[in-house]
């Protein structure tokens, strides 16, 4: 199984971006994906998450200005991020939790990260 994460950058201040990750490989089915994301010489914290049934958590600094979706045909997660500011500044990790095949336990997977920058 391999997440591939894509859709980061750099952004002023009040901008905006939309990160997708994608999931790939042996993947049976999928309980929940999400968004990660760690500052430097912070640790890392929630951004949001989607289960199955489209329900979603954010963290709290997120809250009303980021939006994660997802699209169970394509094993993909969206992450739209509306106003954002210098301390969105970090690396974006994707996560899903999936049962790779039938009979298979629930596995944590993470990509490989994409740099968010938001700077004037």
């Amino acid at each position: 199984v391999q997440l591939q994460a894509s859709g980061g950058g750099s952004v002023q201040p009040g901008g905006s971006l939309r990160p997708s990750c994608a999931a790939s490989g042996s993947v049976f089915s999928i309980n929940d994906m999400g968004w990660y994301r760690q500052a430097p010489g912070k640790q890392r914290e929630l951004v949001a998450t989607i289960i199955g049934s489209g329900r979603t958590n954010y963290g709290d600094s997120v809250k009303g200005r980021f939006t994660i979706s997802g699209d169970n045909a394509k094993n993909t997660t969206y992450l739209q991020m509306n106003s954002l500011k210098p301390e969105d500044t970090a690396v974006y990790y994707c996560n899903a939790n999936l049962w790779p095949t039938l009979g298979a336990t629930l596995r944590a997977y993470w990509g490989q990260g994409t740099l968010v920058t938001v700077s004037s």
